[in-house]
């Protein structure tokens, strides 16, 4: 059975920074990481959160590093091995303890899809992040080759601005952008690979990256429905929007309830938080091969 949904932590005596979903308390060279069960929408967060969500998260991302090459902030999953002389039970599943790095202040996206704003510049430019694609192209279709187009990292509750190659050498230098893209194009293939395999599309997704001791680590979340736009591969259909594993549920209500985007948002209705989790656990189960328990 789901949890009551977590909605913020606090640990005493640790500098805590609260993200819209994570909770990061700095523990000096490393970071405690704590995945809530917010959920955020249109740059706002929601006051319903759905049961269960931040430990999907952290166990699905947990899965992707573990299976992707290349290094990870992660150094441990497991509350127990932490050694802060704190109770940290509730807390199994949703918390990681990583490698505090100095962050990249790129979102390395890489889309094998034209979707999302990408369509939006697409078709009225014919271009996404200044990289020209192909004539013709449907909404939803598989493009030639994936695509780097990175975003500069917002603040929080702003937009991530997209931005060119060459905006980004200007911003982090040639050598770093370079060595960023080729990371993140890697990545994305063998994650799209191993969905395929499991029956689903990566249509796109986006990375984060740190460095520590002159070495380029991934950080953050890994292809999980937060950070990624995945779709079922037995119901895609090039030109149309298509049904994906992620919060569209959330979106849809929120859309046609009336709220006006600039007042607090309204709670969500039950059935909307239960079709969300639904999506999330079953996008951790077809990813992994794994069933998902609200106990682990």
């Amino acid at each position: 059975m789901p949890r009551t949904p977590l909605l913020t932590t606090e640990l005493p005596n640790l500098p805590l920074q609260r993200g819209k979903v994570r909770d990061v308390y700095d523990l000096g060279t490393k970071l405690l990481i704590v995945s809530s069960d917010r959920i955020s929408a249109y740059d706002w967060v929601l006051p319903t959160g759905i049961p269960d969500k931040g430990r999907v998260l952290t166990q699905l991302s947990n899965f992707w590093f573990d299976l992707l090459p290349g290094p990870n902030h992660l150094l441990s999953t497991q509350v127990a091995e932490f050694d802060l002389s704190l109770d940290l039970s509730d807390l199994d599943g949703r918390a990681i303890l990583v490698r505090k790095t100095s962050v990249v202040p790129i979102e390395c996206v890489v889309r094998g899809y034209v979707a999302g704003s990408a369509w939006q510049e697409y078709q009225e430019q014919g271009q996404v992040c200044g990289i020209r694609l192909p004539a013709g192209l449907q909404e939803s279709d598989q493009l030639p080759e994936p695509i780097f187009t990175p975003a500069t990292k917002a603040q929080q509750g702003d937009h991530d601005e997209n931005i060119t190659f060459d905006q980004m050498c200007h911003l982090i230098g040639e050598t770093l952008a370079v060595e960023l893209r080729e990371r993140s194009l890697a990545i994305y293939r063998q994650g799209a690979a191993h969905a395929q395999q499991r029956g689903v599309l990566l249509a796109d997704t986006k990375f984060e990256f740190g460095q520590l001791d002159d070495e380029l680590i991934l950080i953050d979340e890994v292809l999980t429905p937060d950070s990624s736009r995945f779709w079922p591969a037995d119901q895609y259909q090039p030109g149309r929007s298509q049904v994906s594993y992620d919060k569209q549920f959330v979106r849809d209500w929120l859309t046609h309830c009336g709220w006006d985007r600039n007042s607090p948002p309204p709670e969500l209705p039950a059935d909307v938080v239960a079709s969300t989790r639904g999506k999330y656990v079953e996008a951790y189960e077809q990813l992994t091969g794994t069933l998902f328990s609200s106990s682990d």
